[in-house]
């Protein structure tokens, strides 16, 4: 595909390109926006949890296998299982079953992983209009979710068993909601304007 970013081995000395951009030009921004004293005290992106539940590895303990090798894709790390910690009749799980996968993404992937998304596949969700701006915890974190993980130009659609959504959460060290929304506007993150909610 033209355009598609390639992959690079994540060497301490590499910098991806929003890893450049945020320490040559954005933390500066930052600086200068909010008045810090200290250039430390800039807020800057922690980690990204990637997490895909899956509801009907209930029924088929194969599905939590195409569910890792697709986490797998998208983030270019290998992913940890997670389990049900009691048991619900309702959703019919047990103790220890296996009902998701998700990943931690740090320093240099984490980078690369929010480049992908900003400019990738979030312009390639259907009807997209922009991501809310009213998805911060209160804390300087945004969470997101897609309804499909075939966004993401990884996964080849002919070999997708079912669709899957999943939910990404931003981490940074940003103490307020609006140190984050500038944080992440930095990085050219399409949040919609008031008006158009």
């Amino acid at each position: 595909m033209p355009g598609l970013l390639v992959r690079l081995s994540m060497d301490k000395r590499e910098m991806t390109r929003l890893q450049d951009h945020y320490e040559n030009v954005l933390k500066a921004e930052l600086i200068s926006q909010f008045g810090y004293k200290n250039a430390m005290g800039s807020p800057r992106l922690e980690k990204i949890v990637v997490n895909m539940g899956v509801g009907e590895a209930t029924d088929d303990s194969k599905k939590i296998e195409t569910s890792v090798a697709d986490m797998t894709l998208i983030t270019g790390q290998k992913p940890i299982v997670t389990k049900a910690k009691r048991s619900v009749a309702n959703f019919k799980t047990r103790e220890g079953m296996s009902i998701g996968c998700k990943v931690t993404l740090r320093r240099g992937r984490m980078y690369e992983f929010l480049d992908r998304l900003i400019n990738i596949a979030l312009p390639r969700v259907r009807d997209f209009r922009g991501v809310s701006d009213r998805s911060f915890d209160g804390r300087g974190n945004y969470a997101l979710g897609l309804k499909e993980q075939i966004v993401f130009p990884e996964i080849d659609y002919d070999k997708v068993d079912k669709i899957r959504g999943l939910d990404v959460v931003i981490v940074t060290t940003a103490k307020t909601d609006e140190e984050a929304r500038a944080l992440l506007k930095g990085f050219n993150m399409p949040f919609q304007s008031r008006d158009e909610e």
